[in-house]
């Protein structure tokens, strides 16, 4: 049911992304509340829950009815979970830790977050010790070139994903570094127009990036995820059954499940940022697209 559920789910909420500005990063609320959190903690405690929970569902495989349910963990599925806790090793630790700042979060997108890893964690380290998986692992998982496309691609989007994210957090240790500068010799502007500075100073931290795929669109870091993860879902899953929708809902395993899902929360966003970015910035360029590299 669970599975099933977070396969509907994400698709269905994916038009209400295209209106909402969720209240993080550049879309956090300009006012004080109790409600928002810190966006470096609040980013670690929503991303381990990933992790966490994957090794507590391939530990005691909390959805298993009996232990015929539960398959050994062979190299194909540690293989797997490591390529996982890897990803969230970067996304949960090294990335925020590295981050000079970052913007506050809205509670409720905390809670969403860890609500989300952990299913997704438990249905990706519960599919790992299933029946299901034991018996697409048993022809050797090097035997079959969906494999290695797989780890081609998720290798490619991880490398991408780090590569484009570095970009963002240069933008941001300038902007720090100018901030400690201007602090240090205030200017008679900066004293006399406080408002003022701070639309400056947010032009700063959010200014346009460049380079790699950033020449094509503005979120390849989200395209370099979606990469990864269907990288992932090739090497790790049978294809789903496509012949019809109940059949689709019934084949559909976890790591495809996952893919799904990211797509469909993330592309709004992208779309609202890729706005954000047009509005703010009047030399932005114009020919970006949003997130697919000539096709959106």
């Amino acid at each position: 049911v669970s599975r099933r559920a977070f396969f509907v789910i994400p698709p269905l909420s994916t038009p209400a992304q295209f209106f909402i500005n969720a209240p993080f990063g550049r879309f956090t609320p300009s006012t004080n509340s109790v409600f928002l959190l810190d966006g470096i903690h609040s980013w670690i405690l929503m991303e381990l829950a990933a992790p966490i929970a994957l090794i507590h569902a391939l530990a005691y495989t909390p959805l298993a009815t009996s232990t015929a349910d539960i398959a050994p963990l062979t190299s194909a599925p540690l293989l797997f979970t490591a390529l996982f806790l890897m990803h969230y090793a970067n996304r949960a630790l090294l990335s925020p830790l590295r981050t000079p700042s970052r913007s506050k979060a809205h509670v409720s997108v905390t809670l969403s977050g860890v609500f989300f890893n952990i299913v997704n964690g438990t249905l990706i380290g519960t599919y790992l010790r299933s029946p299901t998986a034991s018996a697409f692992f048993a022809t050797p998982v090097a035997a079959r070139p969906a494999f290695w496309v797989g780890i081609t691609l998720w290798a490619a989007g991880f490398v991408g994903n780090v590569f484009h994210d570095e970009i963002l957090l240069n933008i941001r240790r300038n902007a720090r570094a100018k901030g400690k500068a201007r602090a240090k010799s205030p200017s008679p502007l900066a004293t006399s127009s406080s408002s003022s500075l701070h639309k400056k100073q947010q032009r700063e931290y959010y200014s346009i990036p460049h380079g790699y795929l950033y020449t094509y669109i503005s979120y390849p870091n989200y395209f370099c995820e979606w990469i990864e993860w269907f990288g992932f879902a090739l090497a790790a899953a049978a294809l789903p059954d496509v012949s019809s929708l109940s059949a689709l809902v019934n084949s559909v395993q976890p790591p495809w499940i996952f893919f799904l899902a990211e797509v469909c929360l993330m592309i709004g966003r992208a779309y609202k940022g890729h706005q954000w970015y047009l509005r703010t910035f009047p030399d932005y360029p114009k020919d970006r697209r949003v997130v697919i590299p000539f096709v959106f």
